[in-house]
């Protein structure tokens, strides 16, 4: 780890000798003991407990420096910088001095961002807690059918804590509005009854708990009998199994006997927009011996269906399927690194982000999830967000499933240019269109023409060309007398102020226009009037935008905003130049960042996963790697093996950070057009720029299956530049000897 940021160098300086501070710097791996998981509270007590610089979070220790002590020391740096350069007679000692502050800059490996408890260890292919204070958290998996959000972990009693909350979106309730999906909670209360020796089990802890796309919890229900539970969603069916497996641990022979369990509900015809629903938990008797050694296996269902409607269920075989599912996702767009955990994240992105993909009526469509949000579609979370992830991945499914978002936004176009709806629902029958015009033509046309360019079929680009041309007269509709895009909101649906006109809107329209240019010339139709649109679009964001906000020369978010905000990243996703050193300093200071990631505005306590990970994929692509990455590892690690896991998160307070899918999808994006740098061109065409951490000597992206793919990018650091090979079923293709600075374009 090399640099935290601009405010962290003043605190280094002051505590460069301290030993004191080289011993707060040691890594601390062991979580905050007697504390139940709770997402609200233990954000308050981040932000209370803390000093309120961020240089002290990050750094794990107290500054007891005043601020007027830091503004003196900040003059004296300064002067003392000028004063060496103005002395800079030649090269030599400029270079010098360059490396000096270099050194200053400079943070230990070892004194990476510890701020959180780390209940999470590295397995091959998950992670594993072993269980030894009360702790519980919840995480989403999904299914085409069913989702399930599964709170876990051991109660300040003693005893496990499992509930499981099941959404089937396909059973739709009335009204049938964006949440009308049919939901159950289930408590640990409804399971069979266990009898060792006839003695009635009455309660168990827990010892380990693992994850690997599947969640398995193991107890010791007595001193010889461990009880392991695994749990998955069917990949296929409207069910969740749970399979219990018993092991005699002893020397002697153990009396098993479970009661079955036959749970039944009958919805009313009334409620439902299909009519009666059945909601079942079924699970068979067991009555045996169990030998020294021996295991048995016995299975819960929990299933849904229509009254009238077949369905059959073998559990054995469901679990099975969601691991070769597991397995499939795995193997396809393979991040190779030197750290385990980054690799782990980024694989666990690819689950979620795919997973949550349904059979609606209306075709299958990709749903964030939470309890809240199945069998309906958003122009950011589907359209901007994860869609342009899937033909990367080259899962068939989440190709289909974007494709079919696009078609359910072009059955709204309309000879007015009225506003497309602010969202699809109901399985494609209905809409909602309560947040106005969010910009929403903006963020398809990005998507649209991103989505296309990836994927580099012809075929497909013809098809979704005529919605993201009326998207884009749509925009052109739009603008008002300073040459910008007025929006009614954001993506955040008026949660904070945008203004009439407000930046994202406004970049997503000029990445809108950009890649819709190379689209079109990539199917070899005219592109230069949208490349001088989107030029003209360009000059006007930067003369609209431009502004000084707490003291940074950066964007402003909305005409008459005052403070910062998370969403100045987007112009360094797209590339802009001007005000770039402001932007990033604004990004990487103690007014934005905090332990949890960007703050959606500053002075607030609120944010959003989705702002964080656009910037971690914005600073990459400009370069500034070693300034962000102690911010991207801090973040990764945290969400991977801290109090909640394993995934990017939705929000908070809001959602109490629900693990909504799209999100994972930004996650495995930042890999991919951060990290490595790709950005699409044309077809079977993009740039590349990986940028490789300093501390590491290689990094690899394998079956890559966008633009007609599957090939490979390795990256191996020289000795003054770079070596990046393209490799196809493992055969060299191309290699480009790489400085590292310019992006370079591959044309496979």
């Amino acid at each position: 780890m090399r640099f935290i940021g601009s405010h962290q160098i003043i605190k280094n300086i002051g505590v460069a000798n301290s030993l004191e501070m080289d011993n707060s710097l040691e890594l601390d791996n062991s979580p905050e003991r007697g504390n139940s998981h709770d997402p609200d509270k233990s954000a308050e007590r981040s932000n209370s407990n803390e000093p309120n610089s961020q240089a002290g979070l990050l750094f794990g220790g107290n500054s007891k420096a005043t601020h007027q002590d830091i503004q003196a020391l900040l003059l004296l740096v300064t002067g003392m910088i000028f004063f060496l350069i103005a002395g800079c007679t030649d090269e030599k000692d400029l270079s010098t001095h360059e490396a000096e502050i270099a050194k200053v800059r400079e943070v230990q490996t070892s004194a990476k961002i510890t701020t959180f408890n780390q209940y999470w260890q590295l397995t091959d292919n998950g992670i594993h807690w072993s269980v030894d204070s009360p702790h519980q958290d919840q995480l989403e998996m999904s299914g085409l059918q069913v989702s399930a959000v599964i709170d876990y972990g051991l109660g300040t009693d003693g005893n496990l804590v499992l509930d499981k909350t099941l959404v089937w979106p396909m059973l739709r309730t009335l009204p049938n509005d964006t949440h009308a999906s049919l939901i159950r909670k289930f408590s640990s209360q409804v399971a069979p009854d266990i009898y060792i020796d006839e003695e009635r089990v009455i309660s168990g802890g827990l010892e380990d708990v693992m994850f690997d796309g599947q969640l398995t919890l193991v107890q010791m229900l007595s001193t010889d009998l461990k009880l392991t539970r695994t749990i998955s969603v069917h990949p296929s069916e409207p069910a969740l199994i749970e399979r219990w497996q018993f092991e005699n641990l002893g020397s002697d022979v153990l009396g098993l006997r479970l009661s079955p369990l036959r749970e039944l509900e009958t919805t009313l015809a009334s409620q439902g927009e299909y009519g009666s629903y059945q909601i079942s938990v079924d699970a068979d008797e067991l009555n045996r011996r169990l030998s020294a050694g021996e295991i048995v296996e016995h299975f819960i269902v929990y299933s849904a269906k229509l009254a009238d409607e077949m369905i059959y269920i073998e559990p054995s075989n469901a679990l099975q399927q969601r691991a070769q599912q597991v397995e499939g996702w795995r193997s396809a767009l393979k991040l190779e690194t030197p750290d385990p955990k980054i690799n782990q994240m980024f694989e666990f992105a690819k689950f979620r982000a795919t997973e949550s993909i349904f059979a609606t009526r209306g075709g299958l469509a990709h749903g964030p999830g939470g309890t809240r949000y199945y069998a309906a579609i958003w122009a950011n979370d589907q359209a901007e967000y994860v869609n342009p992830f899937f033909p990367y991945l080259g899962d068939k499914r989440g190709v289909e499933s974007a494709l079919n978002s696009f078609r359910w936004f072009a059955r709204y176009m309309n000879s007015d240019y009225k506003p497309l709806p602010s969202s699809i629902i109901a399985e494609g029958k209905g809409f909602w269109n309560g947040a106005g015009d969010r910009g929403d033509c903006a963020m398809i046309a990005y998507g649209a023409s991103d989505f296309s360019l990836t994927l580099s079929d012809a075929t497909t680009a013809k098809q979704l060309m005529p919605l993201i041309d009326w998207c884009l007269e749509y925009n052109r509709r739009q603008r008002i007398e300073s040459g910008v895009i007025a929006s009614d909101s954001d993506e955040l649906e008026g949660r904070f102020p945008a203004g009439t006109a407000n930046l994202s809107t406004n970049v997503l329209a000029y990445g809108g226009l950009i890649r819709a240019a190379r689209l079109k010339s990539a199917l070899g139709e005219p592109s230069a009037d949208l490349l001088e649109e989107a030029k003209l679009l360009k000059s006007a964001i930067i003369k609209y935008f431009s502004a000084e906000i707490s003291g940074y020369q950066t964007y402003r978010y909305f005409e008459g905003n005052k403070k910062l905000r998370a969403w100045i990243a987007l112009p360094l996703a797209f590339g802009f130049d001007v005000n770039k050193q402001g932007t990033i300093d604004a990004l990487l200071s103690e007014k934005l960042w905090t332990i949890d990631g960007l703050l959606t505005e500053e002075g607030d306590k609120t944010f959003w996963d989705r702002s964080t990970l656009y910037g971690f994929r914005a600073l990459m692509k400009v370069g500034e790697l070693e300034r962000v990455w102690p911010y991207f590892e801090h973040y990764s690690y945290k969400r991977l093996t801290g109090e909640h896991v394993p995934y990017a998160v939705e929000a908070w307070p809001e959602g109490e950070q629900r693990h909504l899918s799209a999100e994972s999808g930004l996650y495995a994006r930042v890999v991919v057009e951060g990290l490595f740098g790709i950005e699409p061109m044309g077809f079977n065409e993009f740039q590349l720029a990986p940028r490789l951490p300093e501390h590491w000597d290689n990094m690899a992206l394998r079956k890559i299956y966008a633009f007609n793919g599957p090939f490979d990018i390795e990256v191996r650091r020289e000795e003054e530049a770079f070596t990046v090979d393209i490799l196809r079923n493992g055969y060299l293709e191309q290699s480009f000897v790489w400085d590292g600075v310019a992006p370079f374009t591959v044309k496979l």
